[in-house]
């Protein structure tokens, strides 16, 4: 078997972990061999630059410098992690990847879709998710969620301006790729978990 690229992407508080949380179960007990990642982050290497870009103390970080450091660290993790999973067929499910900077840097920041997703397609090798399951959810919803669950990161803090340009952005990117599969992250989370067992059943 080939391995398997599936992504979640989604604005703050749509509820990501918990849905790959328990697509992570349910192929685990079909007893196929998956890998958890994550990112900014997913390596040691990465780790380090995910703590630099969400620190609340770098609020001074321009959004060049952000979007270089989201694609530096997308590099060491698909080096070390995703490419040699792929390879040895193991089905990779990641928290967030390219999408997530060119909606958040590219469109919200303002830098431009095109741009971030040149960057990135170099920083990657030009791997690309053989699926993404978008959950979309309103704005002021997801950082209400958030507010309520934890200390907000960097990125968390900003605006409801900025965060609703993120809503707009995810909306924009779900017609640039039909590999994107949106779902309404605001149903019940056995719903959603259904949708997505569904769909990934006819993938595999």
């Amino acid at each position: 078997m080939k391995g398997l690229f599936i992504t979640f992407e989604g604005p703050d508080g749509s509820g990501k972990t918990t849905q790959i949380n328990l697509l992570n179960d349910y192929l685990t007990k079909c007893g196929y061999d998956v890998v958890l990642t994550r990112e900014p982050g997913g390596t040691q290497i990465s780790e380090k630059i995910r703590d630099v870009i969400l620190n609340p103390e770098n609020k001074g970080m321009s959004p060049v410098c952000e979007a270089l450091l989201y694609a530096a660290s997308r590099a060491q993790h698909v080096y070390e992690v995703i490419l040699p999973s792929l390879k040895c067929g193991k089905i990779v499910i990641c928290d967030r990847f390219v999408d997530s900077s060119v909606v958040y840097q590219g469109y919200a920041r303002g830098l431009g879709e095109d741009l971030i997703e040149n960057i990135n397609n170099y920083a990657t090798l030009g791997i690309e998710p053989d699926i993404t399951f978008l959950l979309n959810l309103p704005a002021e919803i997801g950082i209400k969620r958030k507010k309520e669950s934890k200390k907000l990161d960097r990125l968390e803090q900003e605006s409801i301006i900025f965060h609703e340009k993120v809503s707009e952005g995810y909306n924009r990117m779900k017609d640039r790729h039909k590999r994107i599969f949106e779902i309404d992250a605001a149903m019940e989370v056995d719903v959603i978990h259904s949708v997505i067992i569904e769909k990934i059943k006819n993938i595999l």
